[in-house]
């Protein structure tokens, strides 16, 4: 079990930031930090880390309390069961793919072994990572941030920088890791697909405040109301096609495509969320009266 209760305040900005977050994550769960740039959720990964100090509040891994102001209990990185990615990988350019992922348990060889089969790295074990392609350098950065077997894995946007069909390949490669491991992971990301595909929490950043926490049903997909099925979608491209406006949807992970009237698709832009609804009798429309962006 993961328990946050933390403020800190966020500065570098025109008007400082006040950060606070106050939620719980079950044992061996996968949890997305979703929101904007400057929503805080990096600086949610630098304290459960260690590397930035919250200004106030509690941290608790499975019993183990990591920091708690209060107290003047604040643990040291290298005391706290963590395992972390970043988004350039960090990996060490002089040693082998195997010498990276062992770098954090030289001891178990068994398991190094293991986790190279698990990422598909054995027959570039002696490879060093100018001589690895971009997905099996992503493959020896996670493999090495399990290696110690953390309580809490952390991920800063660990995919951002794939094509989609690799991103979509490691995806599954992190979900294997993460079952193998049964740890809590953290992971932040703004990809709304990879937070369905992934996520078995979500929690929802704005402006350093939790707006939003549960599944991510919970929170990117409304309720019935009234007889309908109202849910948010992320509106990708709008096009003109012959005699109808045609816009492009992702709604969970899926992309879908539907026709919308040249007033409605006028007032569209590429990024907005919109509010897409379904009526019982299978008509299907959106709402640009109700876009939340």
């Amino acid at each position: 079990m993961l328990t946050l209760s933390l403020t800190r305040r966020l500065a570098g900005r025109s008007a400082p930031l006040a950060l606070a977050i106050d939620v719980k994550a079950a044992d061996a769960s996968m949890v997305a930090l979703f929101g904007p740039s400057g929503a805080g959720k990096t600086t949610v990964l630098r304290m459960l880390a260690g590397l930035t100090r919250p200004d106030s509040g509690r941290i608790e891994v499975n019993g183990q309390v990591w920091f708690d102001a209060a107290a003047g209990i604040d643990l040291p990185p290298q005391q706290r069961a963590i395992g972390m990615m970043f988004q350039d990988y960090a990996l060490f350019p002089n040693m082998s793919a195997r010498a990276n992922v062992a770098y954090g348990a030289p001891d178990d060889a068994r398991w190094i072994d293991e986790l190279l089969t698990l990422m598909q790295l054995t027959a570039h074990q002696a490879q060093r990572p100018r001589e690895l392609s971009g997905g099996e350098r992503q493959r020896v950065a996670l493999a090495r941030a399990v290696a110690r077997k953390p309580a809490l894995l952390l991920l800063d946007e660990p995919l951002a920088a794939l094509d989609a069909g690799l991103r979509l390949q490691l995806q599954d490669d992190l979900a294997i890791l993460h079952r193998r491991l049964g740890c809590i992971t953290v992971l932040v990301t703004h990809d709304v697909g990879e937070v369905f595909r992934l996520a078995d929490q979500v929690w929802r950043l704005q402006e350093g405040r939790m707006v939003q926490a549960g599944t991510p049903a919970d929170v990117f997909l409304q309720q019935r109301v009234a007889g309908n099925l109202a849910l948010r979608a992320q509106v990708l491209a709008v096009r003109r096609e012959e005699v109808v406006s045609i816009v492009s949807l992702l709604v969970g992970q899926e992309t879908v495509d539907i026709i919308a009237a040249d007033d409605d698709a006028a007032l569209l832009r590429v990024g907005d969320t919109v509010t897409l609804s379904a009526k019982t009798f299978g008509a299907l429309r959106f709402d640009h009266r109700r876009r939340l962006s």
